[in-house]
């Protein structure tokens, strides 16, 4: 199969190998790579969302230290967003 839309080279081979393996999920953080495996009907999640299940099912026990890390990493939350997944991980 070819992907024909500006994609990282891992985002189009997790998208490929995801389909040839007939995958339940695939993981991707950028829009554009979750837009095009949602078009190609692969239910994605994101990094957030893996933090989230893995707090659900006990794997971790706070994502607020985690989601802190990755804002002293550089990366980009908004406050709102960042809120949301708070209140999601039922934390404060």
């Amino acid at each position: 199969m070819q992907i024909q839309f500006k994609l990282d080279l891992g985002e189009a081979a997790t998208i490929i190998l995801a389909e040839e393996l007939k995958a339940n999920r695939v993981l991707i953080d950028e829009k554009l790579g979750r837009t095009v495996a949602q078009s190609r009907n692969l239910p994605v999640t994101g990094t957030i969302g893996l933090l989230l299940i893995a707090k659900k099912k006990g794997i971790i026990i706070e994502v607020k230290p985690i989601l802190e890390q990755f804002l002293s990493q550089g990366k980009r939350i908004s406050p709102i967003l960042y809120q949301e997944i708070l209140g999601m991980a039922e934390e404060s």
